[in-house]
Order: C-alpha cells, then sequence, then structure tokens
C-alpha cells in the first residue's frame, strides 16, 4: 500500500539526507541511499526494469498527472515543499521529481569475473568517468570497475553524465588493481607511446580495457598486467586524447571487429 506522507520543515531528517546526497560525492557510501534527481534519470531506471525504495517530490508536481505516476512507482512518496525541493538541489534549475534507491555494495566480491569490463585507474572527472560509462553501456560492455582513486560512480555528477546507462551496467567501485587479477579476461591499455596501433590488432573477446588517470594514464604495475598495449592512430598530430574521447574509439572498435567476424 502507498505511503504518502508531506514534509515542509528544512530540519526533517530525510531533507538534511537529500541535501547531502545532492552536494557531497561520496555521502551515499555513508547514507546507503543514492539519490537520483530528475525525471530522466527516474525514467531511465524504470525502463531498465528497477524499481525505486522512494520517491520525492514537489508538491506542484504532485498535482501533474505525468510526474505523479513517475512518483506512483514507488511504494513510498514525500511530498516536499516546492522550496524544500529548491533547497536540496544541486542543479542550477531545480526539478520537481527525484527517487532513492539503495547504495549498491562494494568490493572484489562483487566483481563478475567474466564480464566485458571496462576498468578505471584513478579518474577524477566524473563528466569523463559519466561518459565512459554511456560508451560502455551503448558498445556492449557490461561491467565497470573503478579502482580506488576514482571518481564516485554514483556521485550526482555521474550519475548526470552518465545519463541512465548506470542501470545497464554491473558496477563495482572502491577495488585494487591486485583485485582484478581474479577476472579471468584479459587486460588490454591505449598509449601515445605503443608501437602497435589499435585497428591492427585482432582484439580479444571478452575483454577489459583499462583507461587511467587524465593526466597521468595507467599506472606503470597495471600497465604491465596488460596483454596489449595499443596506439590510437591521429593523423592530425596532436599528442594525446581525452580519456572520454579515447573510451569511446577502443569499445567501439572492439564492437566493430566482433560485428564483422559475426558477419
Amino acid at each position: 500500500m502507498l505511503q504518502e506522507r508531506h514534509i515542509s520543515s528544512r530540519s526533517h531528517a530525510l531533507v538534511k539526507d537529500l541535501r547531502r546526497l545532492a552536494q557531497d560525492p561520496g555521502a551515499y557510501r555513508k547514507l546507503g541511499r543514492v539519490w537520483l534527481e530528475g525525471d530522466h534519470l527516474c525514467s531511465a531506471l524504470r525502463q531498465r526494469g528497477g524499481r525505486p525504495a522512494a520517491a520525492v517530490i514537489s508538491a506542484a508536481a504532485w498535482g501533474q498527472p505525468t510526474t505523479r505516476a513517475l512518483a506512483l512507482a514507488a511504494p513510498e512518496v514525500f511530498v516536499l515543499d516546492d522550496a524544500l525541493i529548491a533547497d536540496i538541489s544541486s542543479l542550477e534549475s531545480p526539478v520537481p521529481i527525484g527517487y532513492l534507491i539503495p547504495a549498491p555494495a562494494m568490493g572484489d566480491e562483487c566483481v563478475q569475473l567474466d564480464q566485458p569490463s571496462v576498468v578505471l585507474d584513478r579518474l577524477q572527472d566524473p563528466g569523463n568517468v559519466g561518459t565512459i560509462l554511456r560508451s560502455a553501456a551503448a558498445l556492449g560492455v557490461r561491467q565497470v570497475l573503478a579502482l580506488k582513486g576514482s571518481a564516485a560512480l554514483w556521485s550526482p555528477k555521474v550519475l548526470r553524465a552518465g545519463m541512465g546507462a548506470h542501470f545497464g551496467l554491473h558496477l563495482v567501485e572502491g577495488l585494487t588493481e591486485d583485485d582484478l587479477g581474479r577476472l579471468k579476461l584479459p587486460l588490454l591499455a591505449t598509449s601515445s607511446h605503443a608501437d602497435t596501433e589499435l585497428p591492427d590488432v585482432a582484439l580479444p573477446w571478452p575483454c577489459a580495457w583499462v583507461f587511467g588517470h587524465e593526466g597521468q594514464g595507467v599506472g606503470e604495475r597495471l600497465l604491465s598486467r596488460c596483454a596489449a598495449t595499443l596506439r590510437i592512430p591521429q593523423p592530425g598530430g596532436e599528442e594525446s586524447l581525452n580519456v572520454a574521447a579515447a573510451a569511446a574509439i577502443c569499445l567501439y572498435e572492439s564492437a566493430r571487429q566482433r560485428r564483422a567476424v559475426q558477419g
């Protein structure tokens, strides 16, 4: 049975939690809940078969059929005064609805050992991380593994950049390099100093593509574990590519080669 609760106080515990979740990238790890802000993320979760633990909606939106229907997908609905919605939002233009979902588990025991994967080695920029998640979901990767030091995968900025890709992927964070030793997959990486170019190699599948820190690249120890280190051709003469662009190219090449083999 639906539980509907109206909240008008800034000091309400839920309002305080939502403010933390919207403004602190790592708050979901402490609170055990993820805040999905906006109807796009809410709809993306539903389209992937997910169900929220609770919906939070403004009083004005509660009276609108479309947003009300989105809220009613949750077993519990919190109706907040419009001013409170604006107070908790991390956006310049606050949105009238969001979902709360349980924070995913972390740790190496969650890793799926044989699933096509992307490994993030200390990537810092949430926009890059979210964009890589979108490319991964679009190009046939099933799992993203983030090593310690990477941007929080379920932070508000990564969620916005991911545009719903989170819900089509198995995401694990807080890993160490040693945790990757359990993978039953070859690791592949890119380097502008590699001798072999990406299009010249028959890429293994499934595999795990490794993408490293925006300034430092993949760490030397992790790079030494890779079965192949490849160079992306850059006839325009640039020294390097943005890591999210490099990831899209590599994942596309993997997908292109699979399609060619399948005929």
